[in-house]
């Protein structure tokens, strides 16, 4: 099978989309698939073994849809995956028309999409891209057309979901794309130590500078405000007025183009500034972003006594922090959403909280320090939950089916 991977973003790019789309094209080609990727330029762009990738797209706007269509047209592969979010498309509705463009192009290709998170193209466009857009619009049929979606979830063969929150998300945009939805939540993005348990959590522990006996928590993810952080060193003040044993390590890095387009270019500054106000900078820890080929990451996982995810919107299966905790065997304590996806189950896999609230998430971490049981219950629970949910040899298979057109509708 030849796979053309269209990803916007793809290391050394910061994201977890980027980690993704590499650790899935990882697996494909370990499955021996032929696969190139078709990316923005990035510079120093990582590659990997049985891995093409042509690094050649600016902005992805309407002249660059002649090279999309002649890398098609060049390499003419059985699939194209497109990993889409409007915003890592410079917002330009070029991406949004490829499905059915590039299907000429190359017709017995089929289109897979990833959904990486529903947020189509938001357009405050120029006359000329809008003129742009009306004539090729007239030429592909306007029936089924949406305005952030263009014919993606029209014309795409499948689209693959990280999270079952997003279906209804997207029949917004288009009735009947419920149709050929798949679930497949992304598996662990990181590279996994395969040192014995006992072994790697001493070494991890060592490394983060964490004594035997400190119960250490951890936050693993990229930093950004909508990862409740805030709360999350509040919760640690309240702790540590009742316990002088308690420790918080911050793992992974953060994204300047991201944490612009939230508007707080000094974010991660104005964390540790309020770690400072709360009186709780000397128990915490900061990582920075860690090498992507290193075992690290997995080693603090498996330091760590509990992982803590208290997200402003609460837990979904896209999270990929809570995959790589799960992965490890960590009681988890996350944020409740308005949605709860069925495979979380409180108190079994996961300790359900309200998102924002400082002592009741101090509270439930409190709970774990003083219960050994429990703390049992939720890690046999996560990797139960990531066996079934999150692993890559199932994710692989899912993918591969989608690719070919005989993957069952999830329920």
């Amino acid at each position: 099978m030849r796979v053309l991977v269209v990803s916007a973003t793809f290391p050394p790019v910061k994201s977890g989309g980027a980690d993704y789309a590499f650790r899935l094209c990882q697996q494909l080609a370990g499955a021996g698939a032929e696969v190139h990727v078709l990316t923005s330029r990035i510079e120093n762009v990582v590659t990997g073994l049985g891995i093409s990738v042509h690094p050649v797209m600016r902005r992805w706007s309407w002249p660059e849809m002649l090279r999309l269509m002649l890398i098609a047209r060049r390499y003419r592969p059985d699939v194209i995956n497109l990993h889409f979010h409007g915003g890592l498309y410079n917002n330009h509705p070029m991406i949004t028309l490829a499905p059915t463009l590039l299907k000429r192009v190359v017709p017995n290709t089929r289109w897979v999409t990833h959904i990486e998170s529903p947020g189509g193209v938001r357009m405050g466009l120029s006359w000329p891209t809008r003129v742009v857009r009306r004539v090729v619009t007239h030429l592909i049929g306007r029936q089924g057309l949406d305005y952030e979606y263009g014919t993606i979830l029209r014309d795409s063969d499948r689209v693959i979901l990280l999270s079952g929150s997003h279906r209804n998300a997207l029949a917004k945009h288009c009735a009947d794309v419920d149709e050929k939805c798949v679930l497949i939540p992304p598996p662990p993005i990181l590279n996994m130590s395969t040192e014995e348990n006992g072994a790697a959590r001493q070494r991890g522990r060592e490394m983060l500078g964490v004594k035997p006996d400190e119960f250490l928590i951890m936050h693993y993810g990229y930093i950004n405000p909508e990862k409740g952080i805030e709360t999350l060193l509040k919760a640690l003040q309240s702790l540590s007025k009742q316990s002088c044993k308690v420790r918080l390590v911050m793992v992974g890095g953060h994204n300047d183009v991201l944490l612009k387009a939230f508007n707080r270019p000094n974010y991660v500054q104005e964390l540790h500034d309020l770690s400072a106000q709360l009186g709780v900078a000397d128990r915490v820890t900061w990582t920075g972003y860690y090498p992507s080929d290193s075992d690290h990451a997995s080693l603090y996982l498996k330091g760590a006594d509990v992982c803590v995810l208290p997200f402003n919107s609460g837990v979904y299966l896209n999270n990929s922090s809570f995959t790589a905790a799960a992965a490890h065997g960590l009681p988890i304590i996350a944020t409740k959403g308005e949605f709860v996806e069925s495979p979380f189950v409180h108190q079994r896999n996961v300790l359900l909280v309200p998102p924002e609230d400082p002592e009741f998430l101090a509270a439930a971490v409190s709970t774990l320090m003083n219960n050994s049981e429990l703390r049992q219950q939720l890690s046999k629970g996560a990797l139960e939950l990531a066996h079934e949910w999150f692993s890559w040899d199932k994710a692989l298979e899912r993918t591969i089916e989608a690719f070919k057109g005989d993957y069952p509708q999830t329920e």
